[in-house]
């Protein structure tokens, strides 16, 4: 019998039923039955004591770690045999923990009792969002900078930032006239910035340091760091004149160049003899050239002629040619000038695409002044009256039929003006026309334009369905969305 309250009960050492014991011994006094938990809104992350923020999801393992975490001293004394989340409205800043434990009590009885913890919710900014709501408070700034009046190579740049998530440390980006500033929390994300730029696209940077404060007593000083980055002023479909010892040395290249494409190097095609060569950052700044032209001087011509030229004697010491493009020689004529007679010929890398009758964009450089101090010196019979660059199709159909499209950086920017719209425009078409690009960009389904057929042989380049990624969206609630199974 119950020495307390006479029930027969199965012997046990303290002589008393569950009930009775459970009236003498409270196993779970000294635990904490509630406890607070902050909570930061802007970044959604729980505060780890002391000072560590951690992403949490709710009624996930890290959350209930966490909880569990501060009680830890108390439960010390009984031994935890389970701990889950009781369900509560996402919204009613409750977190209630279901626990169950163990302890030896009178004469070696082992007593089992569950109880409930609820934790508050309180909002606490953490130091991250501090600064980036105090928009000046940051240590060191990138400067990505570019001379250069097209923003072709910055979109390349913008969308390789987006694929490898560097922009996720920035406190701010801030887009200027002719480039970005990144401002981080700290010299080391800021350096790591550096160190990618340089290895995706050509660039050189220099850094310096400005004090802010300096405590005498602990021998602390806070600095602010600025790193310059210059981007190499040129861009895709640019034709440069490269200075004689630099055209020896890249195999007897002529001095006149098309750019074909902008990636960690100058990708450079000779237009005459489909020569091909590399430049990097280092060789551009020891032997620097200039664009003989902007975009905004590119002709429209006509093609009244064409040959393909299948055989073509290599120079001596000559370089590699590509094999994406077909060598020809072509009559043209401007479309401002068809009812004249006056016809230009030059050889031209685009053989593999055009044909008569095609409209094609140019330089011409029979007609201009060059302002070029290697071009000046040239011999003029070496200079061609024209350079094709690339095939012209209707934009407004294009923009049409394109069923893709690519994310952007959130940055404080200026208003958008009609030039900066139609250089954007330019950069999508360089991403269908040029397959080598594409691999480095992560490019989007858009699900708002039909899918077509992408037999059509006879109009622009497309990108493949097969080369596009699905837009991913998660709408979670304001405290993280469904985490992991609890634990038991």
């Amino acid at each position: 019998l119950c020495c307390q309250c006479g029930v027969p009960i199965p012997p046990n050492p303290a002589n008393m039923c569950v009930g009775c014991l459970r009236a003498q011994v409270d196993i779970t006094e000294g635990i904490p039955k509630q406890g607070t938990v902050h909570f930061c809104k802007q970044c959604e992350r729980y505060l780890q004591p002391p000072g560590t923020w951690i992403q949490c999801s709710l009624e996930s393992r890290e959350l209930l770690a966490l909880c569990l975490k501060k009680i830890k001293a108390s439960l010390s004394k009984v031994r935890l045999i389970d701990a889950g989340f009781i369900w509560t409205e996402p919204h009613s800043k409750r977190l209630k923990l279901k626990l169950t434990v163990q302890k030896e009590v009178i004469n070696g009885a082992v007593l089992q009792q569950v109880f409930v913890v609820e934790y508050i919710v309180q909002s606490h900014m953490c130091e991250d969002c501090h600064r980036i709501e105090a928009k000046d408070f940051w240590k060191a700034v990138v400067q990505v900078r570019q001379k250069t009046l097209h923003k072709k190579t910055f979109y390349y740049l913008e969308q390789l930032i987006l694929k490898h998530k560097l922009h996720q440390n920035t406190l701010r980006i801030k887009e200027i006239h002719d480039g970005l500033d990144f401002y981080y929390s700290s010299k080391q994300q800021a350096q790591k910035m550096v160190d990618f730029l340089q290895s995706t696209v050509p660039s050189r940077s220099k850094s310096s340091q400005r004090l802010i404060s300096h405590d005498i007593h602990s021998n602390v000083y806070n600095y602010k760091s600025t790193f310059s980055v210059e981007i190499v002023p040129i861009c895709k479909d640019n034709v440069v004149c490269l200075s004689p010892k630099l055209a020896q040395s890249l195999g007897n290249m002529s001095q006149i160049c098309v750019c074909i494409r902008v990636t960690s190097t100058i990708h450079l095609i000779d237009p005459r003899t489909l020569q091909i060569a590399e430049i990097d950052g280092n060789t551009y700044w020891r032997h620097p050239f200039n664009s003989l032209f902007h975009p905004k001087q590119l002709e429209e011509f006509i093609i009244m002629d064409i040959n393909r030229v299948h055989e073509k004697k290599k120079g001596a010491g000559a370089g590699a040619r590509s094999n994406k493009h077909t060598l020809a020689e072509a009559w043209v004529r401007k479309t401002s000038e068809l009812d004249t007679d006056h016809q230009y010929f030059c050889c031209t890398h685009l053989g593999h695409i055009l044909n008569p009758g095609d409209l094609v964009l140019g330089f011409d450089l029979a007609n201009c002044n060059l302002n070029d101090e290697f071009a000046n010196k040239m011999n003029p019979h070496n200079i061609p009256d024209v350079v094709l660059i690339k095939k012209s199709y209707d934009r407004s159909k294009r923009q049409r039929r394109r069923n893709w499209k690519l994310k952007e950086l959130e940055r404080d920017r200026e208003a958008l003006d009609t030039d900066d719209e139609r250089q954007y425009q330019d950069f999508l078409e360089d991403l269908e026309e040029d397959e080598a690009i594409r691999k480095n960009i992560n490019i989007y389904r858009n699900p708002d334009i039909p899918v077509e057929s992408d037999t059509d042989e006879d109009g622009p380049p497309r990108i493949s369905l097969a080369e596009m990624l699905e837009d991913l969206h998660i709408s979670e609630d304001a405290t993280g969305g469904e985490g992991a199974d609890m634990l038991t």
